[in-house]
């Protein structure tokens, strides 16, 4: 046992002379697997880094949340004639929802203003940028638990009922308005109509670049009477009276808007309903195939790196044929003399892994600092970029490696 120990550490130590003594090809010939390890580290941890803020959302959120509206969540390409020619939801279905559906907790109705007419938000001389505008009810803090108000009050039956001019202000809102004085009890202007804030939302951050703060949250019949608004965009969240049944209350409000809707049972829903979960696994689907983009960029990266190990071990060979013939002549097996190049190829390849991912971390971090993308480093692809390198190592050079074993020793020592 300490025989073979110090063989295989005398190997080790001669690949590792043969690596500082050419330190310049030794690095040329890995910067392929440094450019491969490196984009595979740097876009698993930017993946993984969405990843967990999506899954982070919908744990605060809930995940037994349920949605309906006329399209569905993601779209790729142009609408077909079927979504084109789809009858808008109502006020009125939400209602049968709630009187009708017994399986059904709560319900609130989400409603935006004519994206080509959104109202300027202002207070005096403050103004706030792009703030994203809706309507909703009192329901909504009661499905959308995290958005309770930090400040002041939420909306009433009443506040509903009478079209009341009051609204809820996020964080970034109060910040640009109110930068120096409270801003529940004052009046600001939303187009051209005046509306009082009620209460202040809590923070909520950013997700994917955008600001979850930047709203203003109004009655939805105030946005009916008031502004000019899209019925397309109504969408009604709901959440089942108990969590483990959602399943079954999706069946409920399914069956009733097709009733509603007048869907024959021949024909697919002309709505859409799913669930947070829903988007999460198409979330992971979209990453999904990032992988494969992934795994196909860097395995060119990782195959030039390859090659050039396996060009740069048949040069050392060339160049290594009397120390062979020698190490021969001496007695060294075969398999000594494969161990010796495999080494040195494992060696080579996997400082190229260490660099890549040294590097891949670096621009995890820089894009981190730099963009909105939450890239988070994940330990288990250190071992997935030392694994990739050494068996590149492995692989090309076998070829050499056997190259050099099967050498005659005699020919070897004439060799000049």
């Amino acid at each position: 046992m300490k025989a073979r120990t110090g063989l295989f550490l005398e190997t080790f130590r001669m690949a590792m002379e043969s690596i500082r003594a050419h330190k310049m090809r030794s690095f040329l010939t890995t910067l392929g697997i440094v450019i491969g390890v490196m984009t595979v580290i740097a876009m698993v941890s930017v993946i993984q880094g969405l990843n967990r803020s999506i899954a982070g959302e919908i744990e605060k959120i809930g995940s037994s949340l349920i949605i309906v509206q006329k399209h569905e969540p993601v779209r790729m390409g142009t609408l077909s004639e079927e979504e084109r020619q789809r009858k808008n939801l109502s006020i009125e279905d939400a209602e049968a929802i709630i009187n009708e559906c017994p399986l059904v907790g709560a319900l609130t109705i989400q409603l935006t203003p004519d994206l080509m007419k959104l109202p300027e938000v202002k207070y005096q001389n403050q103004k706030s940028e792009n703030a994203v505008i809706f309507g909703t009810d009192e329901n909504f803090f009661r499905v959308y638990s995290i958005y309770l108000p930090k400040e002041g009050r939420g909306f009433t039956p009443a506040d509903i009922k009478h079209k009341a001019r009051v609204c809820l202000l996020g964080a970034e809102v109060v910040e640009a308005l109110f930068p120096h004085s409270r801003a529940v009890g004052k009046e600001i202007r939303i187009g051209g109509e005046t509306f009082t804030v009620i209460g202040i939302l809590s923070r909520r951050g950013q997700m994917f670049g955008q600001s979850q703060d930047n709203i203003v949250i109004i009655p939805y019949t105030s946005l009916m009477k008031y502004f000019p608004y899209d019925m397309s965009s109504l969408q009604f969240t709901l959440i089942p009276k108990d969590p483990a049944k959602v399943d079954e209350t999706i069946e409920q409000v399914t069956n009733l808007l097709r009733v509603r809707r007048k869907v024959p049972p021949s024909r697919p829903n002309d709505f859409s309903i799913y669930t947070q979960e829903t988007l999460l696994n198409l979330y992971n689907q979209i990453t999904g195939a990032a992988y494969i983009v992934m795994i196909v960029i860097s395995s060119i990266g990782l195959l030039v790196g390859g090659i050039g190990v396996m060009n740069i071990m048949l040069v050392a060979v060339r160049e290594r044929t009397r120390e062979i013939g020698i190490r021969k002549a001496i007695g060294a097996r075969p398999a000594d003399i494969i161990k010796q190049f495999l080494l040195e190829a494992v060696v080579l390849t996997g400082f190229g892994g260490l660099i890549g991912i040294l590097g891949g971390f670096s621009v995890a971090l820089v894009i981190r600092a730099a963009t909105p993308l939450p890239a988070a480093i994940s330990w288990w692809s250190v071992f997935l970029g030392i694994f990739v390198s050494t068996a590149v190592g492995l692989f090309f050079g076998i070829f050499p490696a056997q190259k050099a074993a099967r050498m005659d020793p005699v020919v070897c020592l004439r060799y000049e």
